[in-house]
């Protein structure tokens, strides 16, 4: 049995691809991280401001970030395109799908800006929350939506970048970008070193400001002139029709299936919140601390993406399944690292969003709730990271058809419709809708894995045959 083990190994290590995922996908984990603890500084300094705050912006940014991922979404699967031409040898091409992105990501923007002048109010006053949770959650949500339009031009740059597995330039603009958001985020929300104390207004406009940031800085390589030379982006600029309705053809249901995902977590905020404000308060702990192995999960997910799209182009599918089992290795050491974290030491990482000395029976409510969360979600992170890696197989061919049936049957049956009837007639406890949660990302993986394992996604392309 040795000897057929030491066979297979030899087998895999000659077509393994550790090496070039590692360079292509690490840079974009870091730019995850970087986020991650933009994110997570953010909820650190709002729950030490006001439980009120730390209550209203995980829903208010989950419902944001919703309709940014939908449209950030339709925009960064120009990476596809980008992968798709690189590997084919057509670099031409590539400025013109990037044009074809950059209209889009204007549109989105006049989009967002309108949703958030006229339908932010009548968005929230459905959800039921609280006045003075509610009234928090508007003021988030509208800044977020205002500045979207630089989140998915981020999305766009990010493509043409990551496409071409030129990866480090979004490490080193993400990074930028939270380094200043982290002094400003707490300068705005809690009024010092001559801020006005702005609360959880102050971390939407530092928000904003860090995606500013990081946009601009993506933004100057690319209007450069040797990329401008290189991708002819001055002679293809401007509409192109076939391009710009395969990216919808092709985006659009990528983003919805990415879209659906967020949803259902929304979905499943929102209703928890009906619960009242210690299941709320540490569900949003949970999800907060969840993003520790969501983001870098999402980053090799769009790495891996890239990388199939550029072994399709190329006609060599097999390069594709080595590195999405590449990632899949790596992923699983950082994920159950994690998940063991999570439940040797839950209470002790729910502590720090608690604010100090503050020790009433509320707070420690919260903590214990939270830490008997996390378990859970040690869980669902390990199924996720082979979720996200096949999904990027799938999205990398163009088989974004089928993600999107899949994601709307999956999420309405076995998540959204249990939790709704389960919360509203059957007093469902908290631990019980979180056990749904695990089901869900459970159901995923079986189907995602098994139209992987089918191979349709070999002969797929995304740009002319």
């Amino acid at each position: 049995m040795s000897k057929n083990f030491f066979q297979i190994w030899q087998g895999w290590s000659g077509r393994s691809r550790y090496l070039e995922v590692s360079r292509m996908c690490i840079p974009l984990v870091m730019g995850m991280a970087a986020t991650t603890v933009m994110e997570f500084t953010d909820r650190v300094f709002l729950s030490h401001y006001s439980m009120e705050a730390i209550a209203a912006v995980v829903p208010a940014g989950i419902t944001a970030f919703l309709f940014l991922c939908f449209l950030g979404g339709v925009s960064g699967y120009v990476t596809v395109f980008v992968a798709q031409y690189q590997g084919a040898g057509e670099p031409e091409k590539i400025g013109v799908a990037l044009w074809q992105s950059a209209l889009f990501t204007g549109f989105s923007g006049v989009l967002l800006f309108l949703f958030a002048l006229f339908l932010t109010t009548p968005l929230f006053s459905l959800v039921g929350h609280s006045p003075e949770i509610r009234i928090q959650e508007e003021v988030y949500f509208r800044i977020l939506c205002q500045g979207g339009i630089l989140h998915i031009g981020i999305q766009t740059l990010s493509g043409f970048f990551t496409g071409r597995g030129k990866t480090r330039p979004v490490m080193s603009a993400n990074v930028l970008g939270m380094i200043v958001n982290i002094p400003l985020d707490f300068g705005l929300i809690n009024g010092v070193w001559g801020f006005p104390e702005m609360g959880i207004r102050g971390a939407a406009i530092a928000t904003v400001a860090a995606w500013a940031v990081t946009f601009f800085f993506l933004l100057v390589p690319v209007i450069s002139r040797p990329l401008r030379t290189e991708f002819r982006l001055r002679q293809s600029m401007g509409f192109d029709r076939e391009i710009f309705g395969r990216l919808l053809k092709y985006g659009v249901p990528g983003a919805l299936q990415f879209s659906l995902d967020i949803f259902s977590f929304t979905f499943f905020i929102l209703l928890v919140g009906r619960m009242g404000t210690i299941p709320l308060a540490a569900s949003n702990i949970a999800v907060s601390i969840s993003s520790l192995a969501f983001m870098p999960c999402l980053g090799f997910s769009f790495g891996i993406s890239g990388l199939t799209g550029q072994a399709l182009g190329r006609g060599k599918p097999e390069e594709a399944r080595a590195a999405a089992w590449s990632g899949i290795h790596i992923l699983l050491l950082y994920t159950s690292g994690l998940a063991l974290f999570f439940m040797l030491k839950a209470e002790w990482i729910v502590a720090f969003f608690i604010r100090s000395g503050e020790g009433g029976e509320q707070s420690a409510a919260i903590i214990r709730t939270a830490a008997d969360i996390l378990p859970m979600i040690g869980a669902y992170i390990i199924l996720d990271a082979f979720y996200m890696s096949f999904s990027a197989v799938l999205k990398g061919a163009g088989d974004t058809r089928y993600l999107l049936k899949t994601i709307f049957a999956t999420s309405l049956i076995v998540m959204i419709l249990p939790l709704y009837f389960g919360i509203s007639y059957l007093n469902m406890g908290i631990l019980s809708a979180w056990f749904c949660i695990v089901v869900f990302i459970t159901a995923l993986f079986l189907q995602i894995s098994l139209r992987y394992r089918q191979g349709k996604w070999e002969r797929m392309l995304v740009i002319e045959g």
